[in-house]
């Protein structure tokens, strides 16, 4: 299935406008060493994580891979490189001698078994969130990870804002006093005609394709994967996200952002608890998942609550804020906009000597996400959302999606690491 797509000097410039099984023991990369990245998938997150890539120091995309041919001719125009291969297969492309690194960011329904295979591979990693779909999925992907030397990020952006770093260290101060209560939540109303989760390739695109030409481009047996077998069903094609055969909905696509952004400043680690609520007010297609949500966690030990309420519907929006007994601390946005935050004293505070806020120059700036990933595999550090970090994303999510679909609690058994 190697195309092997080779891009002409026009396509070359237009794109300038934006395994044989190895064993996984890596050493640090020369600082002079150009890394070739390989790109999974490359529809909605994908086609902005190519242009991430592309924009790192030191990387050249010498390959992609998608199951859909104008997805992969995405892939082949945006790569900045006149040489790159194409590959319908993955595995093909985790046996390509010049990737030394992917970029997955399919369905996740594929996270599993891609990273799987990228980890025999010998291959660094960043994968797109959420992690995974199951929890047993989620042990399998961290325990393979850790055995190896892999350098692995999952794709939280929210982590590279340097406003976060502040935060985070003013937290640590313990200027807010004792934290008990987080609220985050993610709202987003559109037009009646275009329900969330129904475009077609990219956020705003609306129109379409003709599923007759579409299928003759799609290897749909390599899209479902290890999904269950059905017919070509297009919806299930462009709004996967609806369907739990392919994701988790609101829990793993939205909720995810906010708890892992709070477990960056916090570090909290699983909840104790959690109990969690869902609904479809109003989007009343096809869809399995709701398009209102909200979600309740508590950390026993600390005292402490986080929130989380969500819909498709509203027009209301809920910055992370952290409530501490002195001092709160608001940033300006959900979790992966942040770009300030502000610090307001309780009451009995007013005259305490506090930072007002985000103070700009303070802090070191921040790389973004997939350039903290680049630098780590140059030095073989760890990436500001590594594994564990990754499997603590999981479980949260995790706890959300089986409370809501169970209607009752549900708690954290560390021990065995069971949500139960």
């Amino acid at each position: 299935m190697n195309e092997n797509v080779k891009v002409n000097r026009r396509q070359f410039l237009q794109a300038t406008l934006a395994t044989a099984v190895a064993p996984a023991i890596l050493s640090a990369e020369s600082p002079a060493k150009t890394i070739g990245v390989g790109c999974i998938g490359l529809g909605t997150r994908g086609g902005d994580l190519i242009n991430a890539v592309v924009n790192c120091d030191g990387v050249k995309v010498t390959a992609v891979c998608d199951v859909y041919g104008p997805h992969r001719q995405k892939g082949i125009e945006r790569s900045g490189n006149p040489d790159v291969k194409a590959y319908v297969d993955y595995r093909e492309l985790l046996a390509d001698r010049n990737v030394d690194a992917v970029v997955i960011a399919t369905p996740d329904h594929w996270h599993c078994q891609m990273v799987l295979d990228a980890v025999k591979a010998g291959k660094d990693i960043y994968c797109e969130k959420g992690f995974a779909r199951t929890l047993a999925e989620a042990k399998l992907m961290r325990n393979a990870l850790k055995k190896s030397k892999v350098v692995f990020q999952l794709g939280h952006q929210a982590r590279q804002a340097t406003c976060a770093a502040q935060a985070k260290e003013l937290i640590a101060q313990g200027i807010l006093g004792p934290i008990t209560l987080v609220r985050t939540g993610r709202f987003k109303s559109l037009e009646p005609e275009h329900a969330n989760w129904r475009w077609y390739g990219y956020y705003d695109q609306w129109e379409r394709p003709d599923p007759a030409q579409v299928i003759k481009n799609l290897n749909w047996d390599l899209w479902l994967g290890p999904a269950p077998k059905i017919p070509w069903n297009e919806r299930h094609f462009w709004h996967w996200r609806c369907y739990y055969a392919y994701g988790t909905g609101y829990a793993g696509d939205l909720l995810s952002h906010e708890m892992d952004f709070v477990q960056y400043l916090l570090g909290h680690g699983i909840p104790d608890n959690c109990v969690s609520a869902g609904q479809i007010a109003l989007l009343r297609d096809d869809r399995e998942v709701p398009d209102t949500w909200s979600a309740v966690y508590q950390f026993e030990k600390l005292g402490r609550t986080v929130t989380f309420t969500g819909s498709m519907n509203a027009t209301d929006n809920q910055p992370v804020t952290i409530c501490g007994r002195d001092a709160t601390l608001r940033f300006d946005a959900i979790a992966h906009d942040v770009t300030t935050f502000q610090i307001i004293p309780a009451g009995y505070r007013e005259n305490a000597v506090l930072p007002k806020g985000y103070q700009r120059g303070k802090t070191p700036q921040q790389p973004n996400h997939m350039q903290d990933w680049v630098n780590c595999i140059r030095t073989r550090g760890t990436p500001k959302c590594s594994t564990d970090e990754a499997f603590i994303e999981t479980a949260t999510f995790l706890m959300s999606l089986k409370s809501q679909q169970e209607q009752r609690m549900v708690r954290w058994d560390a021990a065995k690491e069971e949500i139960v």
